[in-house]
């Protein structure tokens, strides 16, 4: 034993030399013993298995993701830390309490109408996935919830595809009163603003009203299933009587616009199919409709929202970092999955473009031809306040002559045919191509999303592009090949055409109420009606398209072509033309009607209510202080413009169109208008 221990010492004591290149000496290393202990094994597979794994993408996200957090939230804090008032940054007095020292008070009960998008809704009954969330936001809100459970959150704010109302099983419902659309999310303002500064005028509860209804829903289906139109009938009537018999105000916000127009058609129609108000329900109790950001007309987004479930923002993301929104990482899937289900709201069709080519062009002219995106060169009309006589300067106008643009090609397949002669353009009847058995056709092999396009043949797909350009009037029929059901349901809801004769009893039917074009205002001499609107801000007009390589696990076969830019000044870029306008809806659509369509006595205003236009130059923020900005233009950043607030609280304190400055005009408007042959 005392043998054994010494060999163990000696073993463990020896030392052998190991030549040092560098030096000329011998240093001396203590062999390493073989360990066997368990846990050290252990450590050593761990730390072999971190390094050869590496960072990962999905590191990288995380990563990203706590720093923008973290970001944020110092951000917030400082923000919240902030004084009220900072030296050297004068706070601008709100429209409200301005006018308010100038002796304006509330006069007329206003109603606030707000478009899609932005009203709240919650839920009222859900399935299982759903479980602690009754009457919580599933929309306007934290939007957590689409982190928490995704699939489950777009399954309750889906629709019935059949029916187009609330899937088996699901109850989700708008959220009543002002704070529907205050706020869009935490900190986004949408109405807050302009609640607020009528607040400061003396409005409360009793004369200010917020018509919120379900958005998603088809307009007379707000009436089928929640009332809403009945609902909102009564509170005008109510408001009218309570207020000392004031005429209300009201101010519908972007599809809003078109949502009441419906309802002025229906308050008058007998029932059962309309409210029984009678011919003269609107002139006795509305004084003002204040449009802001109407789509009267509609807006080419919805095309490509209906089309390929994209906009500008994900063109441009595809141009700067290609591939990034098409990695099948974690098989997410996300524009499949939004694709299914916007298309079961119908509310989306009633802002696809109207009026068709006589509108918005055809393959080879439209109404903004003439006009370029330069920005370095970008000026704005001189107007006149109260009349419409404009200085129609070239050299003042927005967006200057550079090149000829064919906007009237709503949607091109290749740059080239985007800029091509009609007459070199194939034509094809999309009647010709076929559905195919979605049995065969499946996606499930590799988890797809389903979609419609699931049940086009691959063959049919390919012959779409050969069409190479759609136009306003065709594009009808393409949407209607690549999106049947939608289409189907939502068209015998909502009409796009122009009426040749108002007087045709067929007009008598809701689809068409919400159409200017194929509708008459009501007999109302002494109701006015403004369009409110921002200018200056480039916006989506048409699209160059392109197929979406192949793979097996996408369901949408089309997509924006991001790579499709024009020259300097031009405006294409990442595959789309742009025109003047709010970000959201051009110039054509928020102000024609108010231009021309209804505009002194014409058919569709045979009593020859008054239009004025009032359009509000973008001016983007001089700092972060300004957060999104007191003179923006933009669709939404606007309900927080002092001038527009300015002319709403002037209005609700009794002020006509005269005494607010009648027409102010910075863009092309009426030449537009001027260009667009309609009979009046």
């Amino acid at each position: 034993m005392a043998s054994r221990s010494i060999l163990r010492f000696r073993k463990l004591c020896y030392v052998e030399p190991v030549s040092s290149p560098s030096v000329k000496f011998q240093s001396f290393q203590t062999p390493e013993v073989e360990k066997t202990d368990d846990s050290s094994v252990e450590k050593k597979q761990w730390k072999r298995k971190k390094q050869q794994r590496g960072w990962r993408c999905i590191d990288s996200c995380c990563w990203v993701i706590g720093y923008m957090c973290t970001a944020w939230w110092v951000l917030m804090l400082l923000y919240h830390s902030l004084p009220v008032a900072l030296t050297g940054f004068q706070v601008p007095e709100s429209p409200g309490t301005r006018l308010k020292g100038e002796g304006l008070t509330a006069l007329h009960p206003v109603v606030l109408v707000p478009g899609i998008v932005t009203g709240g809704l919650e839920l009222w009954e859900g399935r299982p996935c759903a479980e602690g969330l009754f009457r919580k936001r599933l929309w306007g809100g934290g939007f957590t919830e689409i982190f928490k459970r995704p699939l489950c959150w777009l399954e309750h704010l889906s629709l019935d595809n059949e029916t187009g109302l609330d899937p088996p099983g699901i109850r989700v419902r708008a959220v009543p009163g002002l704070v529907a659309a205050d706020y869009f999310a935490p900190g986004y303002f949408v109405w807050a603003v302009l609640i607020e500064n009528l607040a400061r005028m003396g409005y409360e509860g009793k004369n200010m009203h917020m018509a919120a209804y379900d958005w998603r829903l088809s307009f007379q289906n707000t009436e089928i299933r929640d009332q809403a139109l009945s609902r909102l009938k009564s509170k005008i009537e109510l408001m009218y009587v309570t207020n000392g018999y004031k005429k209300v105000v009201v101010v519908p916000h972007s599809m809003g616009a078109i949502y009441f127009l419906h309802f002025m058609k229906w308050v008058e129609t007998p029932p059962p199919k309309g409210g029984g108000g009678g011919p003269s329900w609107c002139a006795k109790h509305i004084k003002a409709i204040m449009n802001i950001g109407p789509a009267f007309l509609g807006v080419p987004k919805a095309v490509s929202n209906i089309f390929s479930a994209e906009g500008k923002d994900v063109a441009y993301i595809r141009a700067m970092a290609p591939g990034v929104l098409d990695s099948e990482f974690l098989g997410l899937q996300t524009f499949e999955h939004v694709m299914r289900a916007c298309r079961t709201w119908d509310s989306i069709v009633s802002i696809l473009p109207k009026g068709g080519d006589a509108i918005w062009g055809n393959l080879d002219w439209s109404p903004e031809d003439g006009q370029s995106c330069d920005r370095a060169k970008k000026g704005y009309l001189q107007s006149t306040s109260g009349d419409n006589n404009f200085s129609h300067n070239d050299g003042n106008r927005i967006f200057q002559v550079k090149e000829p643009v064919k906007y009237g090609r709503i949607i091109s397949f290749g740059k080239e045919s985007s800029q091509l002669s009609s007459s070199q353009l194939p034509r094809l009847d999309l009647k010709d191509l076929i559905h195919k058995d979605s049995a065969t056709n499946s996606k499930s092999s590799c988890g797809g999303v389903w979609t419609e396009y699931g049940e086009v043949s691959s063959e049919s797909i390919r012959r779409v592009t050969e069409n190479k350009a759609y136009t306003a009037q065709t594009l009808f029929d393409l949407l209607r090949f690549v999106a049947p059901k939608m289409m189907q349901r939502a068209e015998a809801h909502f009409s796009h055409g122009i009426a040749d004769n108002l007087d045709d009893p067929k007009y008598a039917h809701y689809k068409y109420w919400s159409n200017p074009l194929e509708t008459k205002l009501p007999v109302a001499p002494d109701m006015e009606i403004y369009c409110l609107y921002g200018v200056g801000i480039a916006t989506e007009r048409s699209y160059v398209y392109k197929m979406s390589p192949p793979n097996k696990c996408k369901s949408i076969p089309f997509r924006i072509d991001g790579s499709a830019d024009g020259e300097a000044g031009s405006c294409l870029k990442n595959g789309i033309h742009f025109v003047d306008g709010d970000d959201s809806v051009p110039v054509l659509s928020a102000g024609f009607m108010c231009a021309k369509g209804w505009r002194g006595r014409t058919r569709f205003n045979p009593s020859g209510i008054a239009t004025y236009i009032r359009e509000y130059r973008h001016k983007p923020p001089a700092s972060l202080l300004e957060g999104r900005g007191i003179e923006s233009g933009a669709h939404v950043d606007i309900m927080g413009n002092v001038a527009l607030i300015e002319d709403v609280l002037r209005v609700a304190a009794g002020a006509n169109g005269a005494q607010t400055g009648g027409d102010r005009i910075y863009s092309d408007i009426m030449r537009i208008s001027e260009r667009i042959n309609l009979q009046m």
